[in-house]
């Protein structure tokens, strides 16, 4: 069972079927420290397993300035090793569980995102961001590595070549470079993100439940195979479709000239 509150993050209905995900500790720029990982953890891994009319997530960070500064090395300065370790075990739990997720997530980057910040951005389906912000992964410049799935989910995003220049380097990027590099799929000003990433989230959720969690999966777990494999991954993601009731009703609706009535069954 989820707690009724958590200490580090928000959640909120915004509209049926929409959860809007808030990271709420913008007095130190929303670092990523245990308790954190542990409630994102616990978070995901509950609505994956106990969906009921979940169909899309909104992900943010509280203030006006920083989406997530990466992880809180002030809780990890004279951290041992054993500890440390331990620590990373529960934010490996939480990146994996927020990448095999099985509704769409949408990033709304209210402002910059480094470290594991970025790789929340990148364990999402997709990204708006405001102007303002910057990206990097900068954790080469303190002895470590992208250790919540950016080494992966970057090159995948963007290539390995451009991916190996931002992590040698650490250096930031900007709201643009993301944009054109297609790390982020649209710039929007600050008082306009929330309301694009809702009626974007509003139209994904007006669509069959059970047909977005299929292409999901066939999108995902296809890029992680040959092409001959991911076409017939895609196949049976959509021969389970046939049988549902969600299929009988858009067909029903299309001919009646009227809005499906999507149950997810």
């Amino acid at each position: 069972m989820l707690p009724p509150t958590f200490e580090t993050i928000t959640t909120a209905l915004l509209a049926d079927h929409i959860l809007l995900v808030t990271l709420n500790r913008p007095d130190v720029g929303n670092a990523l420290n245990t308790k954190m990982g542990e409630e994102l953890r616990d978070l995901f891994t509950h609505y994956a397993t106990h969906p009921n009319d979940l169909r899309c997530v909104i992900f943010t960070g509280a203030g006006p300035k920083i989406f997530c500064g990466g992880g809180d090395l002030k809780q990890r300065h004279g951290m041992d090793t054993d500890t440390w370790l331990a620590q990373h075990r529960i934010f490996e739990q939480f990146y994996w569980a927020m990448i095999e997720f099985p509704i769409p997530i949408i990033a709304a980057v209210n402002g910059h995102a480094f470290g594991g910040g970025l790789e929340m951005i990148l364990a999402t389906d997709f990204a708006y961001a405001v102007p303002a912000a910057k990206f990097a992964l900068t954790e080469t410049k303190i002895g470590i590595m992208p250790g919540g799935g950016g080494t992966q989910t970057l090159a995948r995003a963007i290539g390995p070549r451009r991916a190996k220049e931002i992590i040698f380097t650490a250096k930031p990027f900007t709201a643009a470079e993301a944009h054109e590099w297609g790390i982020i799929n649209r710039i929007v000003a600050p008082e306009a993100l929330m309301s694009e990433c809702l009626e974007t989230a509003k139209a994904i959720a007006a669509n069959a439940p059970l047909a977005i969690k299929q292409v999901k999966k066939a999108i995902h777990h296809g890029l992680q195979t040959d092409l001959t494999r991911g076409l017939w991954l895609e196949i049976e993601a959509y021969n389970r479709l046939v049988f549902t009731e969600d299929r009988i009703e858009g067909v029903a609706a299309f001919n009646e000239k009227r809005t499906p009535d999507f149950k997810g069954r």
